[in-house]
């Protein structure tokens, strides 16, 4: 592979190793606060105790986050420096706002959270958690700008071949801005949802029945049940905005190669970039323009109407297994909410299921992302700059390949530690000693029995 080629696969496992951490405490930090405020209400030792362990796997996730975040940042000046060189006026503020707005808040706060509930008062507490949850998706915001900008730039101008913002309003209310934002925080909700279910159901299965395991698995199902028609429905808008917009993305994610007027919907075929048409082709007629156009007739681009334009196959697996995986949530998570209706727990065989998908979310949201990402090439700013405009010329082919070796490895053995700590915590907290709850702290500040217990922690 040439050099350009290798800096793309690197760029690409690192996003995709960064981006599991973040779409988890983006939510996570939201369902923690759910549960404080629940047991302010209600005095229930069983909310404190669900904060309590997933408080942990918040830390832990956002630890690795902010790891894998930096190491990605490094590959902008070594792997992209044309990247920085053109669109710098507006990505280096971007960048900046995450900072200086979210960044800190969760990084300052992030202590109180862990170790402060025996140390300072509830409302303090509790207002920790308000600033770490809301500093998650101040985060996600400003990432969320750029990565739209990226997608449909606006606001801008080119002066020698350089981007200058013209109208900081246009680039961070981008086209496909709001349609990406509500997008990925519902992503990040449904990912939170199936790995507190998931934890919360292996638990279960193992014979921890204690208030707090129950409330989290409760949690998770039904917060799960709530989202997945709100992401559905999410996600038709955005691939509306997404064909105004990009109309090659989406004919590379309905695999549609020649425009047509009552283009069929594709269930699945083997794209044929080479060739230019697919084998092996499933449809159903009509349905792809009555859903994109809301006309049974409608008239859909195919991508052989475009000159600068995607490679279908990655694009067309990535989209069928976002949704795939989209609509085996919605199954589940429904069942599961039926069967705590009617039974008030969810039956082994569901919280098998639960257990194995623990981690679904993370398999959506990767699908989606290669979706967005490589839908738009060969732009990485649609438009303006390519990626081969971007790449390196400095940096040979050698070179990134061995440091792409590097990090696959550290990458696959922190993502096996990470799942290992995680099941880890949750046999832990399972042994009779965890359940020794302490005496829940008020507003008068820390009792001496939870002192002990936060020294531990």
């Amino acid at each position: 592979m040439d050099a350009l080629t290798l800096a793309r696969i690197q760029f690409g496992a690192n996003i995709s190793f960064h981006i599991l951490f973040p779409t988890i405490t983006i939510a996570l930090g939201w369902v923690l606060l759910f549960f404080k405020l629940r047991f302010n209400a209600t005095g229930e030792d069983r909310w404190m105790d669900a904060y309590k362990f997933w408080v942990k796997v918040f830390a832990l996730t956002f630890a690795l986050g902010v790891v894998s975040g930096i190491t990605m940042s490094f590959q902008f000046g070594t792997n992209w420096p044309g990247f920085m060189n053109t669109v710098g006026n507006v990505a280096g503020p971007l960048l900046a706002y995450e900072v200086l707005t979210a960044f800190f808040l969760e990084a300052s706060f992030l202590g109180v959270m862990l170790f402060g509930y025996n140390r300072v008062s509830n409302r303090v507490h509790t207002f920790a958690t308000v600033l770490v949850a809301g500093g998650t998706t101040l985060s996600a915001f400003w990432i969320l700008v750029l990565n739209s900008w990226m997608q449909t730039p606006a606001g801008y101008e080119l002066r020698e071949g350089v981007v200058h913002a013209t109208d900081w309003w246009a680039i961070v209310f981008n086209p496909s801005m709001p349609y990406r934002v509500v997008h990925m925080l519902l992503a990040s909700g449904l990912t939170a949802a199936f790995l507190i279910a998931g934890v919360s159901a292996f638990r279960f299965l193992r014979g921890d029945r204690a208030p707090g395991v129950m409330a989290a698995l409760r949690t998770g199902i039904v917060l799960g049940a709530v989202l997945i028609p709100l992401q559905i429905v999410a996600g038709d808008a955005h691939g509306l905005n997404t064909m105004e917009h990009q109309p090659a993305k989406i004919a590379a994610m309905e695999g549609l190669w020649e425009t047509q007027k009552g283009a069929p919907m594709v269930v699945f075929a083997l794209p044929d970039d080479a060739a230019g048409r697919n084998r092996f082709e499933i449809t159903i007629p009509h349905l792809a323009s009555f859903y994109l156009t809301h006309d049974w007739h409608g008239e859909v681009k195919g991508l052989n109407s475009f000159e600068h334009r995607p490679r279908m196959a990655p694009v067309f697996f990535s989209f069928r297994v976002m949704v795939g995986m989209g609509l085996l949530m919605l199954a589940v998570s429904w069942l599961g909410a039926w069967q705590l209706w009617r039974r008030g727990e969810p039956h082994p065989y569901l919280a098998r299921v639960l257990v194995g998908m623990t981690f679904a979310g993370w398999i959506a949201t990767l699908a989606g992302w290669y979706v967005t990402e490589m839908g738009r090439q060969p732009w990485l700013v649609t438009g303006v700059l390519t990626t081969a405009q971007a790449a390196s010329k400095t940096v040979g082919a050698g070179m990134v390949a061995s440091t792409l070796a590097g990090y696959l490895a550290v990458y696959l053995a922190l993502l096996v530690a990470y799942i290992a700590t995680i099941f880890y915590l949750a046999r832990r907290s399972g042994s009779p000693a965890s359940h020794e709850a302490a005496e829940p702290v008020r507003d008068g500040g820390a009792t001496a029995a939870g002192a002990g217990v936060a020294a531990t922690a």
